[in-house]
């Protein structure tokens, strides 16, 4: 891609991240990036038709860093406790052995629960109410505790429900009213209809014949631990495609995957949570950052393999990207969307693409957090 075919601003000092966005990015994955450094918007760039720097799309699991940070202000008010068994607050969680898995062991795929047998409905799937009652009676995959695995969609509806239970609201009001209003947030847990023209759908991946055999070759099958983590043991396997492209999804925007929103959304919930905006102070104080930033779960995730590391709520952005300070933390999402936030460095990301990857690998991330860092690094030594 030419730096042409790139569109939006960067700020001094930045220069060398267009350049590496025109260099890293497929040009027909219609991509966003944002980046504020200590509050400022420095960075601001998409390429690919019809994608704008307002064009919204599915951000999959990058939802759920907005439902940490949302977590983690009622954490911060003391309307939730990390250390409070579940069932304190929603006795019909107790079944099946989990009457003593906690919050924090939920936030950091602790608890063994991380779906259903027989598996859950794309329909089911779009209602964080709905997950819930069937994961009540679920008994864990794994003694809670004793290891970790990611539960791709549906980890944040036993959150909600501890959140609508504790607080008589929703995990979303508390989103919409505390986070996103106030700073006028492009990211939705959600999304009105009044913006549905704004929503480009998102794409399946593009490969060879040859290429999708070798990969589905290695894929773990359906009722494997992977393959109930990512909700691929209904009938039929859940499309992840199809998910947000489904009104419904969207317009309930359950809180593990169903957000919609854009890198400057991304990118301005963690400069709010962390560094503040437009002249607000930050959501969360250092202690609180410092409790949601910490290492919980480390080591070989059961479902992900080596591809995890998390924090409280957050994956540990610090272990993923060696270049980043230790406790900078955020969430990815399957399409091929990232955010995070390095509190140290100053720095608040957000990228997304419209199209997956057929593989799920995203190597444009590494080149531009490097890339990003790194001018952050010479812009601050100035």
């Amino acid at each position: 891609m030419s730096d042409s075919e790139v569109h939006g601003t960067v700020g001094d000092g930045f220069e060398a991240v267009r350049e590496e966005f025109a260099r890293a990015v497929d040009p027909g994955s219609g991509a966003q990036l944002a980046v504020y450094a200590h509050g400022r918007r420095v960075v601001d760039l998409w390429s690919g038709d019809p994608v704008t720097g307002d064009t919204l799309t599915g951000v999959y699991s990058a939802t759920k860093g907005a439902a940490t940070v949302t977590v983690a202000v009622l954490v911060q008010d003391g309307a939730l406790e990390l250390d409070r068994p579940v069932a304190h607050h929603w006795p019909e969680f107790a079944a099946a052995g989990k009457d003593r898995i906690t919050l924090r062991d939920v936030l950091t795929h602790r608890s063994g629960v991380i779906g259903v047998d027989g598996g859950l409905t794309a329909d089911e799937l779009a209602d964080d109410e709905v997950i819930a009652r069937r994961l009540a009676r679920q008994r864990p995959y794994w003694r809670p505790g004793s290891a970790y695995g990611y539960g791709g969609f549906v980890t944040f509806a036993i959150v909600g429900e501890v959140v609508r239970r504790a607080t008589g609201r929703s995990l979303r009001e508390h989103f919409e009213e505390r986070v996103r209003a106030p700073h006028g947030l492009d990211l939705h847990l959600g999304l009105p209809e009044a913006l549905e023209d704004r929503y480009r759908e998102v794409l399946p991946g593009v490969a060879s014949p040859e290429e999708l055999a070798s990969f589905w070759a290695d894929v773990p099958g359906p009722h494997s631990l992977t393959g109930i983590g990512y909700a691929l043991n209904s009938t039929p396997p859940l499309d992840q495609v199809a998910f947000l492209n489904t009104r419904r999804v969207r317009a309930l925007g359950q809180a593990s995957g169903g957000g919609v929103g854009n890198a400057r959304g991304l990118a301005g919930l963690y400069a709010a949570a962390v560094f503040g905006l437009d002249g607000r102070d930050p959501l969360l104080d250092p202690d609180t950052v410092g409790e949601f930033a910490m290492l919980h779960s480390t080591g070989r995730d059961l479902v992900t393999g080596e591809a995890g590391q998390y924090s409280l709520g957050f994956q540990a952005k610090g272990a993923r990207y060696p270049f980043l300070s230790a406790n900078a933390f955020g969430h990815n999402g399957s399409a091929g969307a990232e955010s995070f936030a390095d509190p140290l460095l100053g720095v608040a990301f957000g990228y997304t693409r419209r199209r997956f990857a057929f593989d799920w690998s995203y190597p444009e991330h590494d080149r531009l957090a490097a890339a990003v860092t790194s001018a952050a690094r010479e812009t601050s030594a100035q």
